[in-house]
C-alpha cells in the first residue's frame, strides 16, 4: 500500500471518530433528564439494543485499526513530515481519551442516580426511570449499568423478559472481565436455559467468577464442594469457599443486623398462596393497622418492628416505625421504648443517631426489667456510647439480658469471653453462650460457632460442622432478598421470572429455593425450558432438596421413580425412598404409598400385614390420612375376605379367572366404589 492513501485511511478513521463523538455529545445535550417521565418498556429495549451494536462496531473498528497498525510495521513505512503524522496520531489518542473520560464521568452519574431511585422506588414508575437511566449509563459504557441492564433481562426485573438478549450482554460484559457475568453465564449453562446444557463449561465460568471477587460463585462452588455436585466432595475446599462468603456477611452483619427474608414454600399452600404466614396479605395488614390507631398496643409495636426491618413483604420504613413505637411507648411498651433506643442507637432518616436519647429510652425499658434495653445499656457501656467505656457494667447488663433469653445478649457475653474483652478468656463459656444464641437463630453467633469448629477452638475440629454454620450464614446475604420477588412473580402469574429467580437460588445451595424451582417445573406452566427437560430436572432438583432434609422432597423422588417421570419406572427405587421419608421423617404420604406397594408387591415382597400396619401408622400420624386409609383398609379386608372364599370354596371352579382379566387393572377402584355404595345405601335404609 502507498504511504499516501495509508495516510488518507488514517484521517478518514480519525474524521468519523471525532464526528461520531460529536454527535453523540450534541445528542446528549439534547435529550431532556427529565427522571419523571413515564419510561415505556420499548424505549429501555432500543437503547439495548443500541448497546450492543455500538460494541460490535467499536470491536470492527478496532479490528481494523489494528490490521492498518500491523501494515505499517510490517512495510515500515517511513513518511516525509513524520511529526506531523505523530502529532495527528497523539491528537486522535487525545481525543478518544477526553471523550472517553466525558462519557465515563457522565455514565457514572447517571448510574448513581438510578441507583438511589432504585432504592428509594415505591411504585413501578419510579424503577422504570431507574431503568432508562440505567439504560443511558450503559449506552455510555458503564460496565455497571450493562450489568444491571443484563440482571433485568434475565430476570424480567423491568418489562419483558429477554434472556437471548441478556446472554448477549453477560457474553459482552464476560470478555471485559466482569464477574457477575462470569457467574451468570455459568448459571444458565448448569440449566441450560438459552444456552446449552453444559456442567463443565457452567463449572470453569464458577471459577472465574469467584476469582474475580464474586460472592455468589464462591457459595456456588461452596455447596457443590459439599454435596459432590459435578466435582469430587470435598469438604476442606468447600470451607475455604462458604469462609470467604461468611466472612464478607458477618462484616455487613457487625454493623446491622440484616434483614431477614421470608422464604415462601410453593409445595404447601399451591391453592391459596396468599394466605401463607409468611407473606402478609394486604387486607390483614389494613386490619392491623385499624388496630393500632384504635389503641392496640401489642399491634402497635408489632407493626413498628416489621416496618423496621422490612418483614413479611413490607417495605422498610423507619418513620412509620417510629410513629408506632412512640405511640406504644406512650402507652406504657417497654418493647417500643427500647425499639426507640435502638433506633437513635443505630441512626436512620426518621431517629438521626443520638446516645442521648437512646441511652434515655434503653434505660426507661430496662428499668422496667426488659430484656431488650438491658440489651441496650450494655451496648452503650461495651462501646462507650455516651458515657465512658465500663466492661464491668456491660457484662452487668448483658448478664441481666440473656437471663431473660434475649439472643442478642447471649451472643454479647459470648464474644466477651471469645475475645477477652473485659474478661479472662474462656472458650467454653464463649461457646455455651454463642450455641444458646444461635438457637434463637442469631446470625453472629453461628458464624462464631463456624470460626470455632473450622479452627477447632475450644471444641474438636469438625470441617463438616463448621460448613454447616458457614452456609446458613451466607444465605442471610442480599441476594435472600430474590425469595421475595420471586414469591410475587409467581403469584403474579410470571412463571418464567419467577422460575429463574428460585433457580438461581437453588443453585446457591437454597433447600426452600430448590424444591420450588422442581414445583414450578413439574407444573410445566414455564416457557424458558423444553417440556421434555422439565421433569429430569425437576427430579435433580428433588433430589438435592432431599438430601438437605426435605422429607416431601423424598416422597417426589420415590412418586417419580414409580411413575416414571424423567427417568425409568423403578418400583424398587421408589419403595427405598418411601421407606427413607417413613423412617427418618415420619411421612403419612410415604407411609400410605409404601403400604399400597407391600399390599400390591411392587418391588418389595408382596405382605399384608405389614400393609395394614403401614396404613394404621399413616391415619395415626396425620388426621388427613384418616379417610384415604379408611377407604384403603376396606378395600383390603373385603378383597383379602373374598379370596379367601375364593380359595377355600371355589378353588377348582375359578382357577382361570383374574379380576385383571375381567375388571380391567383398576379393578381396586371398582371395589372401593362398589363398597362405597354398599356403605350409602345401608345409610340410607337406616334412617328410613
Amino acid at each position: 500500500m502507498k504511504p499516501l492513501s495509508l495516510l488518507i485511511e488514517i484521517l478518514i478513521i480519525l474524521g468519523v471518530t471525532i464526528k461520531t463523538i460529536e454527535a453523540e455529545k450534541h445528542h446528549e445535550r439534547r435529550k431532556e433528564r427529565n427522571v419523571t417521565t413515564q419510561v415505556s418498556v420499548n424505549q429501555t429495549q432500543q437503547f439495548l439494543s443500541h448497546i450492543l451494536e455500538r460494541r460490535k462496531l467499536s470491536d470492527v473498528i478496532s479490528k481494523r485499526e489494528n490490521f492498518l497498525d500491523k501494515k505499517k510495521n510490517h512495510h515500515k513505512i517511513r513518511i516525509k513530515g513524520i511529526q506531523n503524522k505523530d502529532f495527528l496520531k497523539r491528537s486522535k489518542n487525545h481525543l478518544k481519551t477526553h471523550a472517553k473520560k466525558n462519557f465515563t464521568d457522565e455514565g457514572d452519574q447517571l448510574f448513581k442516580m438510578g441507583t438511589k431511585i432504585l432504592q428509594q422506588s415505591k411504585s413501578q414508575k419510579q424503577k422504570a426511570e431507574a431503568y432508562l437511566l440505567f439504560a443511558k449509563a450503559a449506552d455510555m459504557g458503564n460496565l455497571k449499568a450493562m450489568e444491571k441492564m443484563a440482571d433485568a433481562l434475565l430476570f424480567g426485573n423491568f418489562g419483558t423478559q429477554n434472556i437471548t438478549a441478556a446472554i448477549q450482554l453477560y457474553e459482552s460484559l464476560a470478555k471485559e472481565g466482569s464477574y457477575k457475568a462470569q457467574n451468570a453465564l455459568g448459571f444458565l449453562s448448569s440449566y441450560g436455559i438459552g444456552m446449552e446444557y453444559d456442567q463443565a463449561k457452567a463449572l470453569i465460568y464458577y471459577t472465574f467468577g469467584s476469582a474475580g471477587g464474586s460472592m455468589m460463585s464462591q457459595m456456588i462452588l461452596g455447596y457443590r464442594y459439599l454435596s459432590g455436585i459435578n466435582v469430587l466432595q470435598n469438604c476442606e475446599v468447600a470451607l475455604i469457599h462458604y469462609k470467604k462468603v461468611a466472612d464478607y456477611i458477618a462484616d455487613k452483619l457487625e454493623k446491622s443486623e440484616g434483614i431477614p427474608v421470608e422464604k415462601v414454600r410453593l409445595t404447601e399452600r399451591p391453592e391459596n398462596l396468599s394466605s401463607n404466614s409468611e407473606i402478609l396479605d394486604w387486607d390483614i395488614y389494613q386490619y392491623y393497622k385499624f388496630l393500632a390507631e384504635r389503641g392496640d398496643v401489642q399491634t402497635q409495636v408489632s407493626l413498628g418492628q416489621l416496618h423496621l426491618i422490612g418483614r413479611k413483604g413490607l417495605d422498610q420504613d423507619y418513620y412509620k416505625a417510629l410513629y408506632y413505637f412512640l405511640k406504644a411507648a406512650k402507652a406504657g411498651s417497654a418493647n417500643a421504648m427500647a425499639f426507640i433506643g435502638k433506633m437513635y442507637l443505630e441512626g436512620n432518616a426518621a431517629a438521626p443517631q443520638n446516645n442521648t436519647t437512646a441511652f434515655k429510652y434503653f434505660s426507661m425499658a430496662a428499668n422496667k426489667g426488659n430484656a431488650i434495653g438491658l440489651h441496650g445499656l450494655g451496648l452503650l457501656y461495651f462501646y462507650g456510647k455516651g458515657v465512658p467505656v465500663n466492661y464491668s457494667e456491660a457484662l452487668k447488663y448483658f448478664q441481666k439480658a440473656a437471663e431473660k433469653g434475649w439472643p442478642n445478649a447471649q451472643f454479647q457475653l459470648g464474644f466477651m469471653y471469645y475475645s477477652g474483652s473485659g474478661v479472662w478468656k474462656d472458650y467454653k463459656l464463649a461457646f455455651k453462650y454463642f450455641y444458646l444464641a444461635s438457637q434463637s437463630g442469631q446470625p453472629l453467633a453461628i458464624y462464631y460457632l463456624a470460626e470455632m469448629y473450622a479452627t477447632g477452638t475450644g471444641v474438636l475440629r469438625s470441617c463438616r460442622t463448621a460448613v454447616e454454620l458457614y452456609k446458613g450464614v451466607c444465605e442471610l446475604g442480599h441476594w435472600a432478598e430474590k425469595f421475595l420477588t420471586a414469591y410475587f412473580a409467581y403469584k403474579d402469574g410470571d412463571i418464567d421470572s419467577s422460575l429463574i429467580q428460585y433457580a438461581l437460588l437453588a443453585e446457591m445451595g437454597y433447600e426452600v429455593a430448590q424444591s420450588n424451582s422442581a414445583f414450578i417445573l413439574e407444573s410445566k406452566k414455564a416457557k424458558i425450558l423444553e417440556k421434555e427437560k422439565m421433569y429430569p430436572m425437576a427430579l435433580l432438583l428433588w433430589n438435592r432438596a432431599a438430601v438437605q432434609g426435605n422429607a416431601f422432597a423424598r416422597v417426589k423422588i420415590g412418586d417419580y421413580h414409580y411413575y416414571g417421570y424423567g427417568t425409568k419406572k423403578d418400583y424398587q427405587t421408589a419403595a427405598t425412598h418411601y421407606s427413607i421419608a417413613a423412617d427418618k421423617y415420619h411421612s403419612a404420604q410415604a407411609m400410605f404409598n409404601l403400604a399400597y406397594m407391600y399390599e400390591h408387591g411392587l418391588g418389595i415382597a408382596k405382605d399384608i400385614h405389614l400393609a395394614r400396619r403401614l396404613y394404621d401408622m399413616a391415619a395415626q400420624t396425620s388426621p388427613d390420612a384418616h379417610i384415604p386409609v379408611f377407604f384403603a383398609l376396606m378395600k383390603l379386608e373385603t378383597v383379602h375376605m373374598l379370596q379367601d372364599i375364593l380359595l377355600f370354596n371355589f378353588t377348582m371352579r375359578w382357577k382361570w379367572m383374574k379380576l385383571d382379566n375381567i375388571l380391567g387393572p383398576y379393578w381396586d377402584l371398582f371395589v372401593i366404589g362398589l363398597i362405597v355404595a354398599v356403605l350409602i345405601f345401608l345409610l340410607r335404609n337406616r334412617r328410613e
